[in-house]
């Protein structure tokens, strides 16, 4: 009877704690609130000589970045209104003689802008010397990659990501970051004094980058109306310089001056003044769209 019984105060001495422990592993599992959707974030900085509209775009959110192109040209207003846009940029190169693109634009696989179907660019005689750099200027991409979108900015002629289907492109130039390619992109020909956008001028300026994390961020440089407008603005490598200060690493620059225009959330501003400090509202040709995924 001693053994049995001494064997009947081990189980209960031992099954006590047991189920205590039990008990309380479960009971102090926490709850884990689901993370906050990202979304856009908007700033809006004044600097001595402009003012600039920053829209980030976390690469993980429920937001798109991809262009749009108008048989005419269009305020970006009126592109939001027909895509029901979230926030809208100006983006590739035009003419706007015949209002046909002198910049590459792809959509949803197809190519819908190509500069050499633009006749007054191919017919103009003191730009054929800079044709193979015309061609082949800086684009910002949209690929989808497996499970995954991913975004660049790469030369126009070079190769999609291995594994990858490009779903977009827009063409702009020249590239900002890691550097400045106004040269290799034919917009600046220090032999003969060429400088097709002002480079080293302070103006109204567009540009797209991605961050290291691969956020996109769109920006548009504005002028100040309390500026001299010979002034004010950003030159080229004011804007890239700019641009790092966000934690960009890869940027292009846009079709800027008085094409720089910005809608964001039923609001347009636009980014080049006339002589009497008014906003000049030009229509455009290409856009980048945000929308929803």
């Amino acid at each position: 009877m001693r053994k049995i019984w001494l064997l009947g105060l081990t189980t209960v001495s031992f099954g006590i704690p047991l189920l205590f422990k039990l008990h309380s592993s479960i009971s102090v599992v926490p709850t884990v609130p689901p993370s906050p959707p990202k979304t856009i974030r908007y700033e809006q900085r004044t600097l001595p000589q402009s003012i600039v509209h920053i829209l980030s775009i976390p690469t993980d959110s429920q937001f798109v970045v991809t262009p749009a192109i108008s048989p005419k040209v269009a305020t970006v207003q009126q592109f939001a209104q027909q895509y029901q846009a979230k926030a809208i940029l100006n983006a590739g190169f035009f003419d706007p003689v015949n209002q046909k693109s002198t910049s590459y634009v792809v959509i949803s696989g197809r190519e819908v802008g190509n500069p050499k179907d633009n006749e007054r660019l191919v017919n103009n005689p003191s730009l054929k010397p800079y044709f193979s750099k015309i061609f082949n200027r800086a684009e910002f991409r949209r690929y989808q990659c497996g499970d995954t979108v991913t975004y660049d900015i790469v030369l126009h002629n070079e190769s999609p990501l291995a594994g990858c289907q490009l779903l977009d492109a827009v063409g702009g130039g020249p590239g900002l970051l890691p550097e400045i390619t106004s040269e290799q992109e034919g917009f600046v020909d220090k032999s003969n004094g060429r400088d097709a956008i002002g480079t080293n001028q302070p103006s109204s300026r567009s540009a797209v980058g991605i961050t290291d994390d691969g956020n996109i961020v769109l920006l548009m440089v504005a002028q100040k109306p309390n500026v001299r407008l010979a002034k004010s603005g950003m030159t080229l490598s004011e804007l890239a310089d700019f641009m790092k200060t966000l934690g960009v690493k890869k940027a292009m620059n846009l079709d800027g001056g008085s094409s720089s225009s910005l809608y964001y959330n039923g609001k347009t501003v636009y980014g080049k003044l006339n002589i009497v400090r008014k906003p000049i509202q030009r229509p455009v040709k290409s856009v980048l769209l945000v929308q929803e995924n």
